[in-house]
């Protein structure tokens, strides 16, 4: 029977979670368009505005993974959608004010990205205490699809309040949904039990070193981070494309979005069932290798917009499928006592990328062009597998299902060498 039927607290976050999503990506819309149509922001300077968001992974990520497994997570989540409240709601404040600037914004997306590292590190290790072992590949498809799901909804509606609204009026229904979020968190009724882990000087090298010499995790991080500089790389100059370059109204443009990002409500259902039938190795090169060559398509949206809804369909299909293999194996695989610290040292890496990948799409729509630096980038998404594919992946069904050793290496320096490599 479904976790959504059985379970009152997994129910509970599930809801939460996919409205904070749904909020999310109506802001995803609305803060780009921002900065173009009101602002008349530079393609580098709507870069930045993208890169300032996921800055903090580099800054913070780290050590607040270490912090984070000395924390109870779910009061941190429930304190971070509050912060991220008021941050989003100072914006349309500020510009009924004739306070809306370029630094403003950056200023509030430095903060929100801050928010989200402590957040999304603890959501990371809360959630395999709220589900038995045996839920985890469920619920982490749940997630998944009813967050891409949350993404297509937002982002079709974010494009139509932007167009009859106003931009900066979208950003009060993303500010309720972080309310929303806080009201079913603080509604869960499982306690954690208190934090065991002691505060350790080299907890963070301990998580690095960790990630370093399994040769699962360092693949898999090594991967995450070459795919979301990438992405992130097209994401950030993409809606400046449709609506410069196309010459699409903010309205469609939202709505080709969120018709692309469908793709992950495909890939949540799908990757779950080709990880039964293939296994998981076999189904993570097949979401993230095989898919996102369509992100090829993108580009020639100019001869008609249909080619960037099936280049983006195949990027959020192969996307959100190889999330859901990869959650579902590394819940499994990481000890609990090391899951934050684990979680940060990954997204460290997999999420600093981010930054750089938004600033590189900047720069190079600057200096070459936006059509040229959107071949560059979305090429870059499936040749960001090579690293799954050149890796001792290839070469198995499925993926270890034991639990790492915190204290032995358990890859051989053959290995170390060929995944280095692959980089």
């Amino acid at each position: 029977m479904s976790l959504l039927r059985t379970h009152r607290d997994f129910r509970l976050f599930w809801t939460g979670e996919t409205i904070n999503r749904f909020g999310t990506a109506i802001s995803g819309v609305a803060i780009p368009l921002i900065a173009i149509s009101e602002l008349e922001a530079s393609t580098f300077e709507v870069g930045v505005l993208t890169a300032a968001a996921w800055a903090p992974w580099l800054l913070i990520g780290l050590p607040v993974g270490a912090w984070i497994d000395r924390r109870h997570r779910r009061p941190l989540m429930i304190g971070t959608s509050v912060i991220s409240l008021m941050l989003l709601a100072a914006v349309p404040v500020a510009s009924s004010a004739g306070l809306l600037s370029v630094q403003l914004l950056l200023t509030v997306a430095l903060l929100t990205g801050a928010s989200s590292v402590v957040f999304q590190t603890a959501y990371g290790a809360y959630l395999p205490t709220l589900l038995d072992p045996a839920d985890h590949a469920e619920g982490n498809a749940k997630l998944q699809g009813s967050a891409s799901a949350a993404q297509i909804v937002g982002l079709g509606c974010g494009g139509l309040i932007v167009q009859f609204a106003g931009a900066t009026n979208a950003l009060y229904v993303d500010a309720a949904t972080f309310a929303l979020a806080a009201l079913c968190l603080t509604a869960i009724r499982f306690r954690e039990h208190h934090p065991t882990t002691a505060r350790q000087p080299g907890a963070i090298r301990e998580g690095i070193r960790l990630v370093a010499h399994d040769v699962w995790l360092r693949t898999l991080t090594l991967f995450g981070a070459i795919s979301n500089l990438a992405l992130m790389g097209y994401q950030a100059i993409v809606v400046v494309f449709l609506v410069r370059t196309v010459g699409l109204t903010p309205g469609t443009v939202g709505v080709l979005i969120a018709a692309a990002a469908s793709g992950g409500v495909v890939g949540a259902f799908v990757g779950r069932r080709l990880a039964a039938r293939f296994g998981d190795a076999r189904a993570l090169l097949l979401c993230e290798l095989g898919l996102p060559t369509l992100a090829l398509l993108i580009p020639l949206a100019q001869l008609s917009p249909a080619l960037y809804v099936i280049g983006g369909f195949g990027v959020g299909a192969g996307v959100v499928g190889g999330n859901v293999v990869k959650s579902t194996f590394l819940q499994a695989y990481c000890p609990p006592d090391l899951r934050g610290r684990l979680s940060a040292t990954a997204s460290f890496v997999n999420y600093g990328t981010i930054p750089l990948g938004a600033l590189l799409g900047g720069s190079l729509a600057s200096w070459l062009g936006i059509e040229a630096a959107l071949w560059i980038t979305t090429a870059g998404v499936p040749l960001a597998a090579s690293v799954l594919y050149f890796s001792p992946i290839r070469h198995r069904r499925d993926l270890p299902t034991d639990q790492m050793s915190r204290n032995v290496s358990i890859c051989a320096p053959s290995e170390l060498s060929r995944v280095a490599s692959s980089s």
